[in-house]
């Protein structure tokens, strides 16, 4: 008997059918795009449009808050707010920079790029510029040369002894460039920083001007710190050194012959007392 293709036809029963090599996917609903696209919208807006106020609280926590940012406007990368220096938290301490502080951030390809413009003491052709470049294991800061004159009462903010010697006059920031690098949890400085302290006074004195000092800072392995008297009736001298986190500094302070009687309080404070001259101890 023949078969009449049979064999063939129960055969295509049997075998379930190959699935094609090639498929085809269908694409992504509508919907999905829609919901993607505008969380991604969102994110990027977010990041860009982010308010000054985030960059002030990030401020305040990192500097244990020390370094407060009030009034912010703008955005975390353009905007301003009013700085002032305080003891920390719960301190009644607080001395406020004149005017307002400026700020301009933007990113590069592997860096962040940072412009600081105080209004009452750098100009615009001067601003402080940063670059911040995160590496493996850590981070470099570096700043172009800059200069800055500050009032010196700010240091007021910062608590004691500042806050009883009340310092006046102008302290004078300069620098010809200078980085700052954390590798392993370990800060080193390379460069040099300069505080030149032009015309201090003091409420615990009754001299017009104690005088003007240097306070040099020498980057390297280890970072060298040099302070001594420009002129004045209060001569200050020290040294110290900055290795691996901390900070040891030596040095006195004494009152120029015929300004005893009139620094006497204020040596009191200075420092430990000894005899004619006040030892300052740090670290």
């Amino acid at each position: 008997m023949k078969n009449y293709g049979m064999t063939s036809f129960g055969d295509s029963i049997l075998r379930p059918e190959r699935p094609a090599r090639n498929t085809v996917v269908l694409p992504r609903a509508p919907w999905f795009w829609a919901v993607f696209g505008l969380v991604s919208g969102c994110l990027l807006a977010l990041l860009i449009l982010a308010p000054a106020r985030w960059l002030a609280i990030a401020v305040s926590d990192w500097s244990a808050h020390r370094v407060v940012l009030t009034d912010a406007q703008g955005s975390v990368w353009d905007g301003s707010a009013v700085l002032s220096l305080q003891g920390g938290a719960g301190s009644r301490d607080k001395a406020q920079l004149p005017g307002r502080v400026h700020w301009e951030m933007h990113l590069g390809l592997t860096t962040l790029h940072l412009a600081l413009r105080a209004e009452c003491c750098t100009q615009s052709a001067q601003a402080l510029a940063f670059t911040l470049e995160p590496h493996w294991g850590g981070w470099t800061v570096r700043m172009a040369p800059s200069e800055a004159v500050l009032p010196a009462n700010l240091l007021s903010g910062l608590g004691t002894p500042w806050n009883t010697m009340q310092p006046r006059g102008h302290v004078r920031f300069s620098s010809a460039g200078a980085e700052l690098s954390s590798a392993l949890n370990r800060l080193q400085l390379q460069g040099s920083l300069a505080f030149d302290m032009q015309d201090i006074s003091a409420r615990l004195s009754t001299l017009e001007t104690l005088g003007s000092y240097r306070l040099e800072i020498q980057g390297g392995d280890i970072t060298q710190l040099t302070l001594h008297t420009l002129r004045g009736s209060l001569q200050l001298n020290g040294q110290g050194q900055w290795a691996n986190g901390h900070l040891h500094f030596e040095g006195e302070a004494r009152a120029e012959a015929g300004s005893e009687e009139a620094l006497s309080n204020l040596l009191n404070i200075i420092g430990r007392r000894d005899g004619a001259r006040s030892v300052i101890t740090l670290g």
